[in-house]
């Protein structure tokens, strides 16, 4: 066992570390302070980056105790596990392990920590920024300026501008709905939220007001989005939950683009009655031909609203304290357990 001496700290073990992500990924993410900071606490070869376990050398992945993953990561099948038979932890630098952690890999009993809480921030502030913008009529507004290019009356155009005690719906009380919901705090806003899974208790601790989905597409100025993307889910705001919004109200969506019936929300944003933010569609990309491009009431963005830029340190910062966490042999602070994923992201 190799070790190293922390001040203020015992000697902790290195694990054997293994990069498992595309070559994207990695550059973006890691850079040289992020892979010294991982070289301090494991048995890391920066050279050696896994992107498809069918083509990696067995000799040199075999004694890998921990795989850092991340975004191109090959999922975990039974294939991938035989050649990894020293394999006790996953760190996942990005959101979501649904699409790395198979049935078999949690059969390993593998511990396994995502950087999820890290990515909910950039979303989180998206997510209020668009709920600001949005009531506030900013896109449409500047559009009206740049095409008329004279002084404008921003009440005669739209006359219940403003965040002042606008009603906001938080669809899923998850991490992203609940950083959402703090900070909201600080605006004069009144704050529903729809979740099956929330608690009475939880809620008066979050200082929202619980309630049916029905109703909060009643209610709503604005709607935003923040539930799992799981087959309950799937067009959970369908044809006649959106004709529910009331009429000038807009919807959020950064959470995923099957919560949505597509084609219902288009004819909704076509006929100019509803506003949105859509930070994900289903499909992904939508058809070139889609109205939705050029719609003066709809602002779409390519998924930008996670961790991009500068903010995948964040990401990494999360990864290198989870894998220093493990050293110790201390738990996770952000383990991810099977059961969770039925209803979580």
């Amino acid at each position: 066992m190799t070790s190293r001496r922390i001040p203020g700290s015992e000697a902790i073990h290195k694990p054997r570390t293994v990069l498992a992500m595309d070559q994207e990924t990695k550059a973006a993410l890691l850079d040289g302070p992020a892979l010294a900071r991982l070289g301090a606490t494991a048995r890391l070869d920066p050279a050696l980056l896994v992107t498809d376990f069918s083509a990696a050398d067995p000799a040199r992945v075999r004694d890998a105790e921990v795989l850092l993953t991340g975004w191109g990561c090959p999922p975990l099948t039974e294939r991938a596990l035989e050649l990894l038979p020293a394999l006790r932890a996953v760190v996942h630098t990005a959101g979501s392990v649904k699409g790395l952690m198979t049935e078999a890999a949690w059969r390993r009993g593998l511990s396994v920590t995502s950087a999820a809480e890290a990515n909910a921030r950039p979303v989180a502030e998206f997510t209020v920024a668009a709920i600001v913008f949005a009531n506030k009529r900013v896109l449409a507004t500047a559009r009206a300026y740049r095409e008329a290019r004279i002084q404008l009356n921003p009440l005669g155009l739209y006359p219940g501008i403003g965040n002042y005690r606008r009603t906001v719906g938080i669809v899923g009380a998850s991490r992203i709905g609940r950083r959402v919901i703090e900070l909201l705090r600080s605006y004069d806003a009144q704050v529903l939220v729809h979740d099956p899974y929330l608690e009475a208790d939880e809620a008066k601790a979050l200082g929202v007001e619980p309630v049916c989905l029905d109703e909060l597409m009643v209610r709503g100025d604005v709607v935003s989005v923040h539930a799992p993307q799981t087959a309950e889910t799937r067009h959970l705001l369908d044809a006649g939950r959106l004709a529910l919004m009331r009429d000038g109200a807009t919807l959020v969506n950064t959470a995923r683009g099957s919560l949505v019936d597509t084609d219902a929300l288009t004819a909704e944003l076509v006929s100019g009655r509803l506003h949105a933010v859509l930070d994900v569609t289903h499909p992904e990309v939508l058809p070139s031909d889609s109205p939705l491009y050029d719609l003066p009431n709809v602002l779409l963005t390519p998924h930008i609203a996670g961790s991009l830029g500068n903010e995948l340190g964040r990401l990494a910062a999360c990864a290198a304290e989870e894998l220093e966490r493990y050293a110790r042999g201390l738990p996770f602070a952000y383990a991810v357990h099977p059961a969770s994923l039925a209803h979580s992201a």
